[in-house]
């Protein structure tokens, strides 16, 4: 993790050092500031200074003295260099459709930072210090999120900002540019060498949304483990399928520390110590949760080292290259999106996997066949429907994740002019992500919601395990105990945000130790 310090109770992140998704999301969702290290301007300042140099001498380099993409073989002039730089933002602004939300594009702001703050892009401190006081003063560009093969568009609607161009969210309200900026005691700047090249290429984006969702998948594997533990717990299954010995035969880490979560939430339960032996074996989406949500974790944290390495790289083109007789512009295309891209596609996999074992153990504790518990988990069933349609949502909801985990990365649709036949798609690789982990938040709410009814038809005096108590008692706040049929809605929503926020895993951390 990156250095982090508190200023007047403010989280800052200080850009120069290696960086973790939690700093990205530091900054992107719960509002930290950012500085810059000396580190960090002395690189920025080099790099730029190579490409000064370099346009001085009129070097043929791509983007900088050429046109772009297919049009390379376009030498421009030093005259026209300024030009150039304005009219790839204006031009490649071309998304469409609804915006990105603000924690996206404050998170690929962060992630252009730090691509520049690398030292092999060569953009000028003064026009990354625009962004940094974009994001510490609150303004976040417009950026349509549709029409994007992996970089260019919405990044471009955000450089549209930084020239006056475009428009902008103070706070939460949309304005045009040079009142956003006058808003906020900002004026727009001129565009030099390659600027523009820099701030709409590269992986920010695909990086950026890629981390948030990872981050809210990993917290809700967690938040599965938990709940699935709620479930054994209320449905008398049993914890030998949990035992150590079991999993030390299939070594898997992840498995492993599955288990291990769910015999620490369950440790001082009276009811699970009661029905240890109620049954020989349980069904699967019940015994296999050490299997099923180790092996998604496991795709999850390989997912996260590929995040992390790219949060820490170069993904311009060209690079600025300062080493050897005068250093070296070197094209390539470090822009490319397959690493988070295919990272990624499998999360969402995974993700889906956890949902659809959150719906089948849902359908155990609202059957009344498979319980043992009124039917739909209602006293009265016939006259009220308790809960039988929130697995309906659950089934929509699952067969829409279905649908969005078939990869975006294995398909590739040629553009400009067949200079770039081959695209990487790994934009909508994390934009299905986004939608796969809220859908995956909702469908575990639902069964959690499920939990809490049922625990007023367990006719026995024994205790719930410590953390179940603590995670009961955080939703009987809000959410009432079913007696007949209420508006649902809005207790669903409610149950979500308590696992967005992470309140259900600090609940159960500051009773269990950190889980695995």
């Amino acid at each position: 993790m990156g250095e982090q310090k508190n200023i007047d109770n403010t989280s800052v992140v200080v850009l120069g050092g290696e960086m973790s998704m939690e700093d990205l999301v530091a900054v992107a969702r719960f509002g930290a500031k950012v500085e810059f290290a000396d580190e960090y301007c002395q690189r920025v300042k080099k790099s730029r200074a190579l490409v000064e140099k370099w346009v001085g001498e009129e070097r043929v380099m791509y983007g900088i003295t050429t046109g772009f993409g297919a049009m390379c073989t376009q030498v421009i002039s030093p005259a026209e260099t300024t030009q150039l730089q304005r009219n790839i933002v204006l031009s490649h602004a071309t998304s469409v459709g609804q915006p990105l939300a603000i924690e996206e594009v404050r998170a690929t702001m962060f992630m252009v930072l730090q691509n520049v703050g690398q030292g092999f892009c060569g953009a000028r401190l003064e026009t990354v210090e625009l962004y940094r006081q974009f994001l510490n003063r609150g303004l976040t560009p417009f950026a349509p999120r549709e029409g994007s093969v992996g970089y260019l568009s919405p990044e471009a609607h955000m450089a549209l900002v930084l020239i006056g161009e475009g428009q902008a969210y103070v706070g939460q309200e949309l304005l045009p540019a040079q009142e956003a900026l006058r808003r906020v005691g900002l004026a727009p700047t001129e565009l030099s060498a390659k600027e523009g090249l820099i701030l709409v290429s590269g992986t920010t984006s695909v990086t950026a949304l890629g981390a948030l969702a990872l981050y809210d998948m990993l917290n809700a594997a967690k938040c599965a483990d938990i709940i699935g533990s709620m479930t054994l717990e209320i449905l008398k299954g049993t914890t030998r399928a949990f035992d150590e010995r079991l999993m030390s035969v299939r070594p898997h880490a992840e498995q492993r520390d599955t288990a291990a979560n769910v015999r620490n939430i369950l440790k001082d339960s009276e009811i699970a110590a009661h029905f240890c032996n109620y049954r020989l074996q349980d069904a699967m989406s019940i015994r296999c949760i050490p299997q099923l949500h180790g092996a998604a974790k496991k795709t999850l944290n390989d997912a996260l080292k590929t995040i992390e390495t790219e949060i820490n790289s170069c993904c311009d083109n060209p690079v600025i290259w300062p080493e050897g007789e005068d250093g070296e512009a070197i094209s390539g295309c470090n822009a490319d999106s397959s690493y988070v891209g295919i990272e990624l596609d499998s999360a969402c996999i995974a993700a889906t996997m956890l949902a659809k074992m959150s719906e089948r153990r849902n359908n155990r504790l609202v059957d009344g066949n498979l319980s043992g518990y009124p039917a739909f988990l209602i006293k009265n069933p016939g006259l009220n429907s308790g809960l039988m349609v929130p697995q309906y949502t659950q089934a929509g909801l699952l067969n829409d994740m279905k649908i969005l985990s078939h990869p975006a990365t294995i398909d590739g649709i040629p553009t400009c002019g067949n200079q770039e036949d081959y695209v990487a798609m790994g934009y909508n690789a994390v934009k299905k992500a986004r939608q796969i982990v809220e859908n995956l938040e909702f469908i575990l709410a639902i069964e959690l919601l499920s939990v809490y009814q049922a625990h007023q038809f367990l006719e026995l005096d024994k205790a719930p395990a410590t953390p179940t108590q603590a995670v009961l008692k955080e939703i009987a706040v809000t959410v009432p105990v079913m007696q007949e049929d209420i508006f649902l809605y809005p207790h669903i929503n409610t149950i979500k945000a308590l696992l967005h926020q992470q309140k259900i895993v600090k609940l159960v951390e500051a009773k269990t130790g950190k889980l695995l």
